[in-house]
């Protein structure tokens, strides 16, 4: 059995892709400074942390792996997808149903994907 211990994200500015991604999740970052190859954020509860590390290459397909993330304390999916596009991510498939299920595919700064999913106690459980 294994467990994962780091979600590491290829980017062009590990320092301010980190910060964005700190203010998102509200983890903190760990000894790194602007210009850094590589830079941690801490999750708070244990592992898995997020790693960004610097590669000279952009961004040229879809993520194979994204993250899902969901509100917690009461914030509910519209809520999240309102904050996070007021942090500067970009709307990319809005796949939100009448019924109140589905998810939101977000951009990061850096174009990767991932999406807003409802909250626990949106899904009633």
């Amino acid at each position: 059995m294994i467990e994962i211990h780091t979600m590491t994200v290829d980017c062009a500015r590990p320092y301010e892709l980190a910060e964005w991604w700190s203010t998102a999740l509200g983890w903190p970052l760990v000894d790194s400074e602007p210009g850094d190859d590589e830079v941690m954020l801490d999750r708070p509860d244990g592992p898995p942390h997020l790693l960004f590390i610097r590669v000279p290459e952009g961004k040229a397909t879809k993520n194979r792996l994204h993250l899902d993330v969901n509100g917690v304390d009461g914030a509910t999916r519209d809520q999240e997808v309102e904050r996070l596009v007021g942090l500067g991510a970009t709307l990319y498939e809005d796949h939100r149903n009448a019924d109140g299920t589905g998810w939101v595919t977000l951009l990061d700064p850096e174009g990767n994907e991932f999406c807003v999913c409802r909250s626990e106690a949106e899904r009633g459980s």
